[in-house]
């Protein structure tokens, strides 16, 4: 059995080329998911295995990307433990009632993932199943700052004031939130690879809000238990994140670091894979200005030395022409075969 191209530039192993793929590359930009989205509503396509397999595999139809994110929202789990969330459009995740207090943690329920997320496990099963054997299934889940942060804040925040006064304040509040999210989480990712899941990426989309040292008191020690739940490669993910920051997410785990557009790819060791990191802003402009800034990170990543996984420092915008997209992912997938002959 051939495995994933993927899974062999995460574990550090000779590969033939450079993988591509692309978060957020499942939905927004693709007009064959719009059409599907005109009759159903976002949590009825992850709920159904069948539409959640669908939209999973238009981008790897569409786009000849080395791998399919499966098609979900970093807040399903949270659903699992009994909190409302609503996906408001062009707001994000609002919850009905934030948590505030030790008594609001507590009536969240740490489940098994079975009894919530059997229709995301089925679509994981079919994709898996659908996929040549070459073709990674990347399975992901929300980092517990990124996730937190919404729970506290009732809805996205530029400075999360109300989570770092938690964190501050009621700290004992604050990691008795983390142990469950991280204990659901982890259950969460591990019965993703019991269904067929090749990798798993920790998203944690906003914890450059943090300074390195309430990373370590606050997160590290939950990220970590995450990323040490699964026995397949994982891919550990953030924005924003200063150098300094990044060290500590580097310590806290993942076979594969991601990096956004901010940081040059060289600021991850070549003991680890790295993932990035072209600006997703650059996909709207000119094709000479896309393909001189893609080839620029493909040159670093071979200078630096340690594998490289080609995708953007953030999701797809909405507005990118999906053309765009095929052809760049062809350009890094056609020139790294060349650049190892």
């Amino acid at each position: 059995m051939t495995r994933p191209l993927l899974v062999r530039a995460a574990l550090g192993e000779p590969v033939e080329r450079t993988p591509v793929w692309f978060m957020r590359q499942a939905g927004r930009s693709l007009p064959e998911y719009r059409a599907i989205r005109e009759r159903h509503g976002f949590f009825d396509v992850a709920g159904t295995p069948e539409l959640c397999a669908e939209v999973t595999m238009q981008p790897v139809r569409r786009h000849g990307v080395d791998a399919a994110v499966m098609f979900a929202d970093i807040m399903s789990p949270v659903l699992g433990m009994g909190a409302a969330v609503e996906l408001v459009e062009g707001v994000g995740p609002v919850i009905d009632e934030p948590v505030a207090s030790l008594a609001d943690v507590e009536r969240l329920r740490v489940t098994e993932p079975e009894a919530w997320a059997g229709p995301i496990l089925e679509a994981v099963r079919i994709v898996r199943g659908a996929l040549p054997e070459d073709k990674a299934v990347v399975g992901f889940c929300g980092g517990p700052f990124t996730v937190a942060g919404y729970l506290v804040e009732g809805k996205p925040s530029r400075d999360f004031a109300r989570t770092k006064t938690l964190m501050y304040s009621e700290p004992a509040t604050w990691h008795a939130l983390m142990e469950r999210l991280t204990e659901q989480f982890s259950r969460y990712v591990a019965a993703k690879v019991r269904a067929g899941a090749d990798v798993i990426q920790l998203f944690d989309s906003w914890v450059g809000a943090l300074s390195p040292a309430d990373y370590e008191e606050f997160v590290e020690p939950y990220s970590a238990r995450i990323l040490a739940s699964v026995d397949v490669p994982t891919i550990h993910f953030g924005t924003g994140v200063t150098e300094a920051l990044l060290q500590r997410m580097i310590r806290a785990g993942g076979d594969v670091i991601g990096v956004d557009w901010r940081l040059p790819l060289d600021a991850v060791p070549a003991t680890h894979a790295v993932q990035g990191n072209l600006d997703p802003m650059v996909l709207l402009g000119p094709w000479e200005r896309i393909e001189s800034e893609a080839l620029d990170i493909v040159a670093r990543a071979q200078a630096r030395g340690g594998n490289h996984v080609f995708n953007l420092g953030h999701g797809v915008l909405p507005q990118t022409d999906p053309d765009v997209v095929t052809r760049l992912t062809a350009l890094v997938q056609e020139h790294t075969v060349e650049a190892r002959v």
